[in-house]
């Protein structure tokens, strides 16, 4: 799903993230990987071991259907 978001240009917010996903490898010491969604900025940011650093600043276009549907996912997984 966070593979299919549509890109976008970059806005101003300040990168005040409210939600994240986070894999790790299979011991579970090691992260390989975590995306931190801004949802006002468009702006997700990656780091991680298994993150190339060209990747690790990237924007998508949060007011699509697959940005709606994955802040849907998000805010459903809340406690």
């Amino acid at each position: 799903m966070i593979e299919n978001l549509p890109g976008s240009v970059r806005h101003r917010c300040g990168f005040s993230p409210g939600w994240s996903v986070r894999a790790y490898e299979d011991s579970l010491d090691l992260v390989l990987f975590e995306a931190a969604f801004c949802f006002r900025c468009h702006e997700v940011r990656l780091h991680g071991t298994a993150v190339p650093p060209a990747l690790g600043t990237q924007f998508f276009d949060a007011d699509t259907p697959p940005a709606h549907a994955l802040l849907a996912l998000f805010r459903a997984a809340a406690p």
